[in-house]
């Protein structure tokens, strides 16, 4: 049977001549890579899903995900739409007023990828800034052109990775308890997160939170839409945030960016190296064995391949257009699913707010956005943050297994989850081989 090229889902792709065949060595596009994180794992993940998101008596996809619907229309989905949110923005109006990029361009490029993950995969999937690589973006001396560099180099190394078949060797040779530690430090360095930008205004923050949790017992009220309408409206009659910017509507369109060499070397040693390992497994790795089990009927499209694909291209195509680099990621998609989507619907929703703020309203969508105060954002970024840790189940690991995934989570809160990737690989493979105890 003769497999097309460029295939990247089972059905209704690009089509190419069926003459041409895929050598023997390397995988079809779209194809499932045997090897990854065991079903198991997948399965603990999809339970404490459902556990938060209120669906306690399903034991594997929520009831609105078994139907096999691509898009819904309900409520819960424009709640869902805002439940990464506060891993959003933080790192976008940092990149606007410390690096100085244009909030055109993020927010287009933002925009399409996020309706292109929601209409090619059919799920709640997520869009967010590549958490390693933005932090080295607000910590070093980047520039727009460096940022772009950044995003053509890192776009290149993915589409490669998954267009070549590679992603599979890279994944069986992660053990899961790699995965497990890199995904408890990230989810607990994003609580962090949430707890500073709380910190700075505690009173509004608590409240949200309280709120927050308090609203998830009724399945249909959408959290994170009245968190960010009512915080929003507080801080703008408490002071807590700058006025409603005086808004001039048209057509903005992003301009071009393309990086020279000592640019691209500059994003590729200060944000690209930190940021490989972490997307190969949060925005990879562990987004397609959550999304495969969660999303049974509906999930099929998210294979490590596509995943690795829609993130090269997604980079490759965004940067000379100004934009962030993006990544998909578990724990976007748990923030979705924490508030309520439970379909394509969402990311849509939210990839059409983030396309309208940026092609009608330009900076003036970046300053409408700062509307909502600091608190809020990070009570949605601390409560998405807490999840993701919770779905690393650190639990189910014992004796040397469970001290390095503890050690991993540990560095990389410390340090960065590169640093923990580079220690935490050669330890677990030689307590996997039985060279080492811990």
């Amino acid at each position: 049977m003769s497999r097309r090229p460029w295939r990247i889902i089972s059905s209704g792709a690009m089509a190419c001549s069926p003459a041409w065949r895929w050598p023997s060595a390397i995988p079809p596009i779209g194809h499932a890579v045997p090897g990854m994180i065991p079903d198991r794992r997948a399965r603990e993940i999809t339970a404490a899903m459902n556990l938060l998101a209120g669906n306690e008596n399903l034991p594997g996809a929520p009831a609105p995900a078994a139907s096999g619907a691509r898009f819904g229309w309900r409520l819960d989905e424009v709640s869902g739409a805002l439940g990464d949110i506060g891993t959003f923005l933080p790192h976008i109006v940092g990149a606007i007023t410390v690096v100085g990029m244009d909030p055109t361009g993020l927010f287009v490029t933002f925009g399409l990828f996020y309706i292109f993950a929601g209409c090619f995969y059919g799920i709640p999937m997520a869009v967010q800034p590549m958490k390693a690589a933005s932090a080295a973006v607000l910590i070093q001396p980047m520039d727009p052109g460096s940022v772009a560099g950044a995003g053509l180099a890192i776009g290149a190394f993915f589409f490669l990775l998954g267009i070549s078949g590679l992603i599979g060797s890279v994944a069986r040779a992660l053990p899961s308890t790699v995965a497990a530690g890199l995904q408890l430090g990230l989810g607990l360095s994003l609580a962090a997160l949430g707890i500073r930008l709380i910190e700075g205004q505690p009173w509004i923050g608590i409240l949200a939170c309280v709120a927050m949790l308090g609203l998830m017992r009724f399945p249909r009220v959408p959290v994170a839409l009245l968190a960010v309408l009512a915080g929003g409206m507080a801080g703008l009659a408490t002071g807590l945030s700058p006025p409603l910017p005086a808004l001039a509507p048209g057509l903005h369109l992003p301009g071009l960016v393309w990086p020279d060499w000592a640019q691209l070397w500059n994003g590729v040693q200060n944000a690209v190296l930190p940021q490989i390992p972490l997307t190969l497994t949060n925005a990879i790795l562990v987004t397609a064995a959550v999304a495969r089990d969660l999303f049974a009927e509906r999930g099929g499209r998210a294979t490590e391949t596509n995943l690795a694909l829609t993130t090269g291209l997604g980079n490759l195509l965004a940067a000379p257009f100004g934009g962030y680099l993006m990544c998909h990621g578990a724990g976007g998609m748990a923030g979705h699913v924490r508030f309520g989507a439970r379909t394509a619907t969402a990311p849509v929703l939210i990839g059409l707010c983030f396309l309208g703020l940026g092609l009608v309203l330009g900076e003036g969508g970046y300053h409408l956005l700062r509307t909502v105060p600091d608190g809020v954002l990070g009570g949605l970024l601390l409560l998405s943050g807490i999840d993701l840790a919770l779905f690393s189940r650190p639990g189910r690991y014992q004796g040397s297994e469970l001290f390095l995934v503890l050690l991993m989570a540990a560095i990389g809160v410390a340090v960065n989850p590169a640093v923990a990737f580079a220690i935490g690989l050669p330890l677990a493979w030689g307590i996997r081989l039985g060279w080492l105890r811990l």
